[in-house]
């Protein structure tokens, strides 16, 4: 079975790399890809492959606008945080979302389903059974995005609701809550853990350093080859850059 990895994360590659492997040792990942632009190239000058395992967010946009911009045969399963792009994951072949971070059994319970589907006998070929079908695999978590943090002050522990988080910033593996009021603080998560648990409509990832809720922007400045320079309340110690490719989806985000 070949696979082709779309993600623009790479640690979180690396780990779905490694699952992909323990769930269907014959798979051989052809690329891992971080953007709609690369892949939409990618397609163009290679082989289907026999199975698209891709996150809905990469480096220039939603991995959705491939399907919509492009031919595209072979069955994906997406990996997200998010259940909002459902239907528009249904006219792209969808298999099944998996919500990040992936567990090990759910990628295999997926691939198990792409099997399943391959069967003549047993594919829903109707577009209802398929819709009905993805609609129900969609992930249901047992509570709604994260709404408060406990954070450690001297010997006592704080809750702090998640509307007072200006940014997080990760450094050395250690990841740094910023309160709006500039009070720092030492949180248990990776960034990565962070975009699963917290409303997409008020957090961004801005580069692989910096996640910031919408009141913390400030102000945007073009910067060398397409990126933006970030102003950021409080301000961090270091300038924020954000790469030409995430640009675009920043402002879509910022304008709501």
């Amino acid at each position: 079975m070949t696979v082709l990895l779309l993600e623009d994360e790479y640690p979180a590659a690396e780990r779905l790399q490694r699952q992909l492997l323990q769930a269907a040792p014959e798979a051989q990942v052809l690329a891992v890809l971080d953007s709609v632009a690369a892949t939409l190239q990618w397609l163009d000058n290679n082989p289907t492959p026999d199975l698209i395992l891709s996150d809905i967010q990469l480096a220039d946009g939603l991995s959705l606008e491939i399907f919509e911009q492009a031919v595209v045969r072979s069955p994906v399963i997406f990996t997200t945080a998010y259940d909002a792009y459902a239907i528009r994951a249904f006219r792209a072949n969808s298999v099944d979302y998996l919500l990040k971070p992936v567990k090990l059994l759910e990628l295999q319970a997926a691939l198990a389903k792409l099997r399943e589907w391959r069967t003549p006998a047993a594919a829903p070929t109707q577009p209802a059974q398929r819709l009905e079908h993805l609609l129900d695999s969609l992930p249901r978590p047992e509570r709604p995005y994260k709404t408060r943090f406990l954070v450690r002050h001297g010997e006592q522990l704080l809750p702090l609701p998640a509307a007072q988080v200006a940014w997080f910033q990760s450094r050395h593996e250690t990841t740094t809550l910023v309160a709006q009021d500039g009070r720092r603080f030492v949180v248990d998560y990776t960034l990565e853990q962070l975009e699963s648990l917290l409303d997409p409509r008020q957090f961004f990832r801005l580069n692989r350093q910096f996640l910031a809720q919408l009141p913390a922007v400030q102000r945007l400045h073009p910067h060398f080859n397409g990126k933006l320079l970030l102003e950021l309340h409080p301000a961090p110690s270091e300038e924020v850059l954000v790469s030409r490719e995430k640009a675009s989806a920043l402002k879509q985000w910022l304008e709501g």
